[in-house]
């Protein structure tokens, strides 16, 4: 069984900064579970109860959507070098979204990334620690650049993707990128 703290302590935040991956799961109260991978430097520690990602531009906005139905959300992290270690942070989740003071006041803790719609923010209320002992040794071998050529080829279009594939959840939740459309109409 695994450890519990009420807040990250200063061993976990130095797990988190060597990560170079890490997964967010959520879930409406009714419909699908969703379980997302995250990667480039998008992440950050704001306290030991609060954390931060810089979400970029998928194919679908899950996440959002389920935290506006909500809040839930679980952020993992897997040892895949050295010793062996998973680090769970559950807590409420919120979108914020560009343009608002919270956006203003958060981007520059972050690197300047193609595709980013928004942030999610977290509060959390529990940290959780497990072996993680079944989980293998993989070597880190870079970052693709996949998705930064992508957006920057959309350039302006972005909006319009947007607008096609993050406006609405798979379960027909509107996220908040989709009520910052209806907003603007």
């Amino acid at each position: 069984m695994g450890k519990l703290f009420e807040q990250l302590l200063p061993e976990h935040e130095r797990f988190i900064r060597a990560q170079k991956m890490f997964f967010v799961g959520s879930a409406p109260a009714n419909g699908h579970v969703n379980l997302s991978p995250k990667g480039y430097d998008s992440f950050r520690i704001l306290s030991p109860t609060a954390v931060a990602y810089l979400d970029l531009t998928g194919s679908g906005n899950e996440t959002s959507a389920h935290l506006k139905d909500n809040g839930r959300i679980t952020i993992m992290f897997i040892a895949y070098e050295g010793a062996p270690l998973i680090l769970r942070l559950y807590g409420t989740g919120r979108t914020v979204m560009p343009d608002t003071p919270e956006w203003e006041a958060l981007l520059p803790r972050f690197e300047k990334l193609p595709g980013a719609r928004q942030m999610i923010v977290a509060d959390l209320h529990a940290v959780k620690t497990s072996c993680g002992y079944s989980i293998p040794y993989y070597e880190y071998a870079g970052e693709r650049d996949t998705l930064r050529r992508w957006a920057d080829q959309k350039g302006g279009a972005l909006g319009a993707y947007h607008r096609e594939k993050n406006a609405v959840s798979m379960d027909g939740i509107v996220t908040p990128l989709g009520d910052t459309f209806e907003r603007a109409e």
